[in-house]
C-alpha cells in the first residue's frame, strides 16, 4: 500500500511540473519579414548588389571589346606570335581579374548583410527572451525552422512581438 501511495504521489508530481510548463512559438521568418528595420536593410543590400554587378557588367563588356579587337588583329595578320602572346597574357589577367572580383562582390554583399541584419536580429531575440521571461514560457519555438515535429497547441507569440516591436 506504501509503495502504491508513492507510484501515485510522484506520478501526480509529474503531472503537475508538465502542466506547468509554457510553451510557445513564433515563425520569426514572418515577422522578420514584417519588420521596416529589415526591409531597409534588404534594399541596401539589393543597392550594393546592383552597384557591384553593374560595375561587373562593365568589367565583362571592356573584356569582351578587347577580345574581339584581338581576334580582328589576330585574323587579319597584323600581329606577330609574340604580341599575340603578350595580347594574349594580357586577356587572361583581365580574365583572372573579373573572376576575382565575383568572388569579392559575393565576400561584400556577405558583409554588408550581417552587418546590417545583426542589430534587428540582435533586437528580435532579446524580445523574444525578455517575452519569455516576462510569461513565464518555458520554450518558444521557432516554426519557420521547422523546429517541431508534433507539438500540442501552443500560444502564438506573433501579435505580441509585432506589438512590442511596432511592426504592423
Amino acid at each position: 500500500m506504501k509503495h502504491t501511495f508513492l507510484g501515485i504521489f510522484f506520478m501526480a508530481l509529474t503531472t503537475i511540473n508538465v502542466n506547468a510548463q509554457k510553451f510557445g512559438y513564433i515563425n520569426t521568418q514572418e515577422l522578420l519579414a514584417n519588420m521596416s528595420e529589415m526591409k531597409l536593410a534588404d534594399n541596401q543590400v539589393q543597392a550594393l548588389q546592383n552597384e557591384l554587378i553593374a560595375k561587373g557588367e562593365e568589367m565583362v563588356i571592356k573584356f569582351e571589346a578587347d577580345y574581339k579587337a584581338y581576334m580582328n588583329e589576330a585574323n587579319g595578320g597584323t600581329l606577330s606570335k609574340v604580341q599575340m602572346q603578350q595580347k594574349e597574357e594580357v586577356l587572361v589577367g583581365k580574365q583572372d581579374e573579373i573572376k576575382k572580383y565575383e568572388a569579392d562582390i559575393q565576400q561584400k554583399i556577405g558583409l554588408k548583410r550581417e552587418e546590417l541584419y545583426k542589430p534587428v536580429l540582435d533586437k528580435v531575440k532579446a524580445e523574444i527572451e525578455k517575452l519569455g521571461k516576462e510569461g513565464g514560457y518555458t520554450m518558444i519555438f521557432d516554426s519557420s525552422a521547422g523546429m517541431i515535429l508534433h507539438a500540442a497547441e501552443s500560444e502564438n507569440l506573433m501579435p505580441i512581438l509585432k506589438t512590442k516591436l511596432g511592426v504592423n
